[in-house]
């Protein structure tokens, strides 16, 4: 898919090639990025893109035109179409899996990544088709979260991944929060791994990771389970893992 990121630091995210999976992703051809600047595109001689407020207050707003002439020229190299275009925003919908999903499928994506105060809401009106928010907080620039999305998609493309079901067992992407891990040593001066795990019954290893995936999702984001239909074996699964937890019998 081709990601095309309008940006006054296109250095930072270019920044993405040469780390990760995501990387790999980017430099195999898999996700195709293209990195603009607006201050290419402005009339003013001192390449400025932003101005004050009308009604006044502190802080600078990033202009319409600059960046209305940026997406033209972005949809003409294109040659049209392209997918839809998102401006990274705290006012935006809430960046999860299913989300991610969804954008990972599309055939491209234009990312606004906004500076100052923020941006004439003229061109959002009418050149925005999704704001995306990574979190209740605040940051400098649209850039950090352009570039947490970019990761979040260009990994669920086909051939990203060493193993094509790591993505399928990730956190979020049944709902859940991931089961816990464990590698070599079996005995450590931290404890044990769980035998289970060195049983050879895969079966009841899979079972276990359920359990302990519904577990966690119960002790550490318990609004995630209101969003779901647990079957009655997840119920029966998450008693166990209560009951096991009060008892301190847990495997």
């Amino acid at each position: 898919m081709r990601i095309d990121i309008v940006t006054l630091m296109p250095d930072w995210v270019e920044s993405l090639r040469h780390y990760g999976v995501t990387g790999r992703a980017l430099r195999d051809g898999l996700v195709d990025l293209r990195c603009w600047t607006p201050r290419d595109f402005t009339d003013r001689s001192d390449g400025r893109v932003d101005d004050r407020s009308y009604g006044g207050g502190p802080g600078m707003v990033m202009q319409a035109a600059p960046l209305r002439a940026c997406l033209d020229a972005i949809a003409d190299d294109a040659g049209g179409g392209g997918g839809p275009t998102l401006l990274m925003s705290p006012q935006g919908v809430s960046l999860d899996q299913p989300l991610a999903a969804r954008l990972a499928g599309e055939p491209g994506l234009r990312i606004i990544c906004g500076r100052y105060e923020g941006i004439d809401q003229r061109f959002v009106d009418a050149r925005i088709d999704l704001e995306i928010s990574v979190g209740d907080f605040v940051l400098s620039g649209g850039e950090l979260p352009a570039m947490l999305l970019v990761d979040a998609i260009a990994r669920l493309q086909p051939g990203a991944l060493g193993d094509s079901t790591s993505a399928a067992q990730d956190s979020f992407s049944h709902g859940l929060l991931d089961h816990p891990h464990y590698t070599r040593p079996a005995a450590d001066e931290a404890g044990d791994v769980p035998a289970i795990l060195l049983s050879g019954d895969h079966g009841a290893i899979e079972r276990w990771r359920l359990k302990q995936a519904l577990g966690q999702t119960w002790l550490k984001r318990p609004d995630l389970l209101q969003r779901l239909a647990l079957s009655e074996a997840q119920t029966v699964l998450l008693r166990e893992f209560i009951s096991e937890l009060e008892t301190g019998d847990g495997a």
